[in-house]
């Protein structure tokens, strides 16, 4: 499953899997308890793959965050968990992605990738690779 149906919704914790859409909104499945939901089009709701990271030169896809993640990691869960203190999340952020933006990727930002890196990796959603875009597809 790609990032384009994985969900973050405002006000709710960990991340869903868009089921369905429907007249006035969506039905999402929580990936913490399995449980579903209607959001209504009025809910703050960013899709994972449309989210970017600030880094010193760029933006940086949060599936390519994912990825070097998934690399320092060898395809496992990260050494830290989400709830350590705000010096070695920065730590761990920073062996992960050295050009981070630390005046604008806040110590929440990180927990929040880290949180979801390890949700999506115990439901199994591993696929972490960019889908290079070729000089044919710009055309």
């Amino acid at each position: 499953m790609s990032l384009d149906k994985i969900l973050s919704i405002g006000g709710r914790p960990g991340l869903f899997k868009l089921v369905t859409q429907t007249r006035t909104g969506f039905v999402a499945e929580s990936l913490l308890d399995g449980k579903r939901i209607t959001v209504g089009m009025t809910s703050n709701v960013s899709v994972l793959s449309e989210i970017a990271i600030f880094t010193l030169e760029e933006e940086l896809p949060l599936i390519t965050v994912f990825k070097k993640i998934q690399d320092k990691e060898d395809g496992g869960k990260t050494s830290v968990g989400h709830k350590e203190d705000k010096l070695k999340l920065e730590e761990y952020f920073f062996e992960v992605l050295p050009d981070y933006d630390e005046d604008r990727v806040y110590p929440s930002d990180i927990k929040k990738v880290i949180q979801w890196y390890n949700l999506l990796h115990q439901h199994g959603i591993t696929d972490f690779e960019v889908e290079e875009e070729t000089k044919a597809d710009k055309e």
